[in-house]
């Protein structure tokens, strides 16, 4: 079996196996016998997983900024648990942004589309205003009023 399908079977068939090789790989300065096109491919895979994660928990974090604000049949039930969660997002989302700064611009730039799913899936539980709008600044904000 050639080098190159082997390192394909690895990477297929026990990734585990395939990340620790290429580690050592790497560390061993084994730049031939390194599998590029697969670590390549996880590489770019890593940097979208944390931006999916980021727009996740921005959107969860608006949602429950949501439910605070206008929920008013179930806030007397929920509000300190909202209170909580909207505290783990926005610890989640400094930690993320602490370890890549880079991402801040991200979460500009969709901070408006995960305002408007965050608006779209609550509106079906509670009405929301029409002119409801969180900046970006004011979600990440820990010193935000929460006691609504």
């Amino acid at each position: 079996m050639s080098t190159k399908a082997q390192k394909k079977v690895a990477y297929e068939t026990d990734y585990n196996q395939w990340i620790e090789e290429t580690v050592k790989q790497l560390q061993d300065r084994d730049f031939e016998a390194v599998d590029w096109k697969n670590l390549i491919e996880e590489v770019i895979d890593l940097g979208k997983s944390e931006k999916n994660a980021v727009k996740s928990l921005l959107t969860r974090l608006l949602e429950h900024l949501l439910k605070l604000s206008y929920w008013e049949a179930e806030k007397s039930y929920n509000s300190r648990k909202w209170r909580s969660e909207i505290v783990t997002f926005r610890i989640q989302i400094q930690d993320r942004l602490e370890d890549s700064p880079s991402l801040k611009v991200y979460l500009e730039s969709i901070h408006d589309h995960c305002l408007k799913s965050a608006i779209a899936s609550m509106s079906e539980l509670f009405d929301i205003p029409s002119d409801v709008y969180i900046t970006l600044d004011e979600a990440l904000e820990s010193d935000l009023n929460l006691n609504n």
